[in-house]
């Protein structure tokens, strides 16, 4: 790793002898694809590893430096692709991504930029896409029971967002980044019984809207959240990470043997509305997915009904 000192105001780095575990993660694209190409590997390829890595991005964050990103991270964003992005993943276009990451952190460890490869450990596998983990309803009494026994900033008045964030996630089942876009006039509460919430998503690169609705109970913690937090622009004025770690540690309170994250939340909120006899067109509207998107998501969601009818989910 090179320690002579970029030119001031320099955006990306010319050389890969300017990268350092600081360099932003799309600084290093271009090179990478430089890379590629200098190994014999066909325009195709090289446009595909790219796009994999501004995939990559878009879930942590296309400026974090290369040096933090773990193999926990890689793992995440793996899931993301198949349960959160709300796009089918075929096991084909699966198996391209892992190589990518293992090709692209090979790279950057052989160039000494950074100490450990985090795609080393990450396994390709065969066979059908795995199920989702999913809440059974136990686990959801006991998770939302947990998420009130959180202080705010370490003193003795609950802390509101972390049952605020559950709730809202398993009633809506939005995803994270349309939880993170949130702002108070997304809430519509024109009907106080029945309140709703905005949601602006994404479907072949034109922004929609679609409206879901949440519980009254849900609206009381929102309001006690916001007079707590003051947040000034959006509802949830922190980073991604940071909601990530609230429902980890709920997880964790309630003893679960898996990670809780929002994708999981978005998985148990489709599972219980389609126990509950909502109809299948309506989930997928309120999910905001597409029809062939939904083709493999509603087979998943029957297949989790079924294993927790026989108790094994």
């Amino acid at each position: 790793m090179s320690e002579r000192q970029l030119p001031l105001f320099q955006k990306n780095p010319t050389s890969t002898e300017d990268f350092t575990t600081q360099t932003p993660f799309n600084a290093t694209w271009e090179l990478f694809a430089d890379h590629l190409t200098a190994q014999g590997k066909s325009d195709y390829t090289t446009v595909a590893f790219t796009a994999d890595l501004d995939l990559l991005g878009q879930h942590l964050g296309k400026g974090i430096p290369v040096g933090t990103i773990t193999t926990r991270d890689l793992e995440g964003f793996l899931n993301w692709l198949e349960f959160g992005r709300g796009v089918p993943c075929s096991r084909k276009s699966y198996a391209r991504r892992v190589t990518t990451l293992k090709v692209y952190f090979r790279w950057l460890h052989e160039l000494k930029v950074i100490r450990f490869d985090p795609a080393k450990e990450i396994l390709q596998r065969s066979g059908p896409a795995p199920l989702s983990d999913v809440l059974a309803p136990q686990q959801i009494v006991d998770c939302i029971r947990e998420s009130h026994t959180f202080t705010f900033r370490r003193g003795k008045e609950p802390d509101t967002r972390p049952p605020m964030l559950l709730t809202l996630l398993l009633e809506s089942g939005i995803k994270k980044g349309e939880a993170m876009k949130l702002i108070p006039a997304n809430i519509l509460r024109d009907n106080p019984a029945a309140p709703e919430l905005e949601v602006r998503f994404k479907v072949r690169n034109v922004f929609k809207e679609r409206k879901v609705a949440v519980s009254a109970r849900w609206l009381g913690l929102y309001d006690a959240y916001m007079a707590q937090y003051h947040p000034k622009q959006e509802i949830f004025g922190c980073t991604p990470r940071n909601l990530e770690y609230v429902l980890a540690d709920i997880g964790d309170r309630a003893g679960l043997p898996f990670k809780l994250s929002f994708e999981i939340c978005r998985w148990t909120c489709a599972l219980n509305d389609l126990r509950a006899g909502m109809p299948e067109s309506e989930i997928r509207q309120k999910l905001g997915l597409s029809d062939i998107s939904w083709y493999e998501t509603g087979q998943k969601l029957k297949t989790l009904s079924q294993k927790l009818d026989e108790g094994r989910a």
